[in-house]
């Protein structure tokens, strides 16, 4: 399997496994947005609670250049480090949802 296959299959198994955890009702859905085309893939949650519109991104991976990046992370989980133990390369991982000049100083790529 050539890395870019093998790192959409990562990023898909991992936010399948974190959203299955998620709670869908009736009123919010949990929404699985896994673009391999494209490589865009977003954990999200849509819907009303009440007189409140819910749209919101969860977590947020692309996969550009070779690297996975985390765009977004609204858990208390750790992706980046999950992808470390699932045989990613730590210098594959950017951290985008940092600022440029501060990924320098994280155990992760810089892009």
């Amino acid at each position: 399997m050539d890395k870019l296959a093998k790192y959409q299959e990562l990023v898909k198994t991992l936010l399948t496994n974190y959203a299955s955890d998620d709670v869908s009702d009736n009123d919010v859905e949990v929404q699985l947005i896994l673009d391999t085309e494209r490589n865009h893939y977003q954990w999200m949650n849509v819907g009303w609670q009440g007189f409140n519109r819910i749209y919101r991104c969860v977590m947020h991976f692309d996969i550009k250049d070779g690297k996975i990046w985390l765009q977004q992370n609204l858990t208390d989980r750790n992706p980046a480090e999950e992808l470390v133990m699932m045989g990613v390369p730590r210098e594959d991982i950017v951290l985008g949802l940092q600022a440029p000049y501060k990924r320098q100083y994280t155990d992760y790529g810089v892009a």
